[in-house]
């Protein structure tokens, strides 16, 4: 195999331009799913009639590849409420609403790990329920969300690239680029792929930082 480097080395700023793009989707993407997840998580756990939506919530997105997601949102719902549709937003909105999916099964499993009788002395002490569910139950819980919240961080990084298909400009889009326009395969897509080995290896040593610090506490 005959590797040019010359193809790396001249995509090299746009694979860094993507490079940073995908970090910004899969930043947003987290930050709305963690807000969205909470909520989701809150609702699945509330009584029967209520949490039936939030239950068929987490079964639709966690049961449909994300990839369809990506497809319907860009070009089925997106439109309704833009136009030209921004593929940016389109990537935002679906790693969103699907990453919340799974945070809420992380929340809701988490909270639930807490022992009851935490919550009780909390309202035995005159909090309400959110001021318990806040100080004493989250808290508590966050240090145990930490490793499965971080494997959907990874996740969700990889599953950026699927944003390429609606030209959303992330990594994967300037690989796809690169060997269409010099019909060469190993040289694009190896460095995508070592660039997406750096950026998860580097979140899965943070996580573990992260993990052994709260463990401290």
């Amino acid at each position: 195999m005959n590797f040019q480097f010359d193809i790396v080395q001249e995509y090299l700023p746009f694979f860094l331009k993507g490079t940073l793009l995908t970090i910004a989707l899969s930043l947003a993407g987290i930050v709305l799913g963690l807000i969205l997840g909470l909520f989701i998580g809150m609702g699945k756990m509330s009584k029967k009639l209520i949490r039936i939506p939030f239950i068929w919530y987490i079964n639709v997105f966690r049961g449909t590849p994300l990839f369809v997601q990506i497809l319907i949102i860009h070009f089925g719902v997106m439109p309704i409420f833009m136009k030209p549709v921004n593929p940016i937003i389109s990537a935002i909105v679906a790693l969103s609403l699907n990453s919340a999916a799974y945070i809420a099964e992380i929340f809701r499993a988490g909270i639930q790990s807490i022992d009851k009788g935490q919550m009780e002395a909390a309202r035995s002490l005159g909090m309400s329920h959110a001021q318990a569910m806040k100080k004493v139950i989250l808290p508590q819980a966050f240090k145990r969300m930490i490793p499965p919240l971080g494997n959907e961080f990874i996740v969700l990084l990889k599953e950026s690239s699927l944003a390429a298909i609606i030209a959303a400009p992330e990594l994967l889009y300037w690989g796809r680029a690169a060997q269409g326009a010099y019909m060469r395969v190993w040289e694009p897509y190896l460095t995508v792929a070592v660039i997406y080995l750096i950026l998860t290896l580097s979140l899965t040593y943070l996580i573990q930082y992260l993990e052994r610090r709260f463990a401290k506490e």
